[in-house]
């Protein structure tokens, strides 16, 4: 197996953190899991600061990293049209990451608006994407089931993905939102993307309990999955989740997994374990999530 993607997510592990990760700390962390050998880096957000604080300083950030010698490319979240402007301005960012809910509830409550009024903003951002030469990766929220009792199928992921093909959108990531997806949901859902939807590449965005990261990295991997995210240690992910032990997949743990499996892997180890010591080190203090 190759030409696996391994992407690091420390916007997601920082943003629910409790108290603000100084600028110059963040860029010392993202310095050095630019040196790691990712695929991508999902660095940051360029979101309302009332929304998400932990990411007002992005365009700081962004300033600070060195990106001379890295094979990793970047990826900021934005929420709407404004931020993806913000985005496309800078030439350092390849792709731009949007939100998008499979639940109406959950899109509603998330950003005020309705699903076809999200996909209509989609459409404005993918058209500054294409103007740019950026690429767009569309998460879909509550891609595994959601509390509300709206509805949930694989076919139902299909039909967005069908929408979203329309589009000109070519990645796109169902997303474990609150943390309820198993094993078998995983390798049913991606098997029937994977077979419906050959021209998209699809990622993986779990969220786990520590005690079920191999299975759901493992059924991940026999659906087919080429591209799935990660946090080291396992940091954020998850503020709606039933506990405080639902989060990220550890990245460390998911790249043990995926080369014992044969995949071949851009990583170099000595970074990796340097860039855990510094997540302790810089995003440990702040675990405790916010109330």
């Amino acid at each position: 197996m190759n030409s696996f993607k391994v992407i690091e997510c420390p916007r997601d592990a920082m943003q629910g953190l409790h108290g603000f990760i100084p600028t110059a700390d963040k860029i010392r962390y993202l310095n050095a899991l630019l040196r790691v050998g990712f695929d991508t880096l999902d660095f940051g957000s360029f979101v309302s600061p009332r929304a998400i604080s932990q990411m007002r300083d992005t365009a700081e950030v962004l300033a600070g990293l060195d990106l001379t010698q890295t094979v990793t490319q970047l990826l900021a979240i934005v929420a709407n049209v404004r931020g993806a402007e913000q985005a496309v301005s800078y030439p350092q960012i390849q792709y731009l990451g949007f939100p998008l809910s499979v639940s109406e509830t959950f899109q509603l409550r998330n950003t005020n608006k309705t699903i076809d009024q999200a996909f209509a903003e989609l459409q404005a951002i993918q058209d500054l994407c294409v103007a740019t030469r950026k690429k767009l990766v569309v998460y879909l929220s509550m891609g595994f089931g959601n509390p509300y009792g709206d509805p949930y199928s694989p076919e139902l992921i299909g039909q967005f993905t069908e929408r979203l093909i329309k589009l000109g959108v070519t990645i796109i990531a169902p997303s474990d939102t609150v943390g309820s997806s198993t094993p078998d949901g995983i390798e049913t859902l991606f098997g029937h993307l994977l077979e419906a939807f050959p021209s998209v590449e699809f990622g993986a965005h779990l969220h786990s309990r520590p005690d079920q990261v191999v299975d759901k990295v493992q059924a991940a991997l026999r659906a087919g999955v080429r591209r799935i995210d990660g946090a080291l240690l396992g940091l954020g992910g998850c503020p709606m989740a039933a506990d405080d032990l639902t989060g990220n997949l550890p990245t460390e743990q998911v790249v043990d997994l995926l080369e014992r499996a044969g995949v071949s892997l851009t990583i170099d180890q000595s970074r990796l374990a340097e860039a855990l010591v510094l997540s302790a080190e810089i995003l440990g203090p702040h675990q405790r999530k916010i109330d």
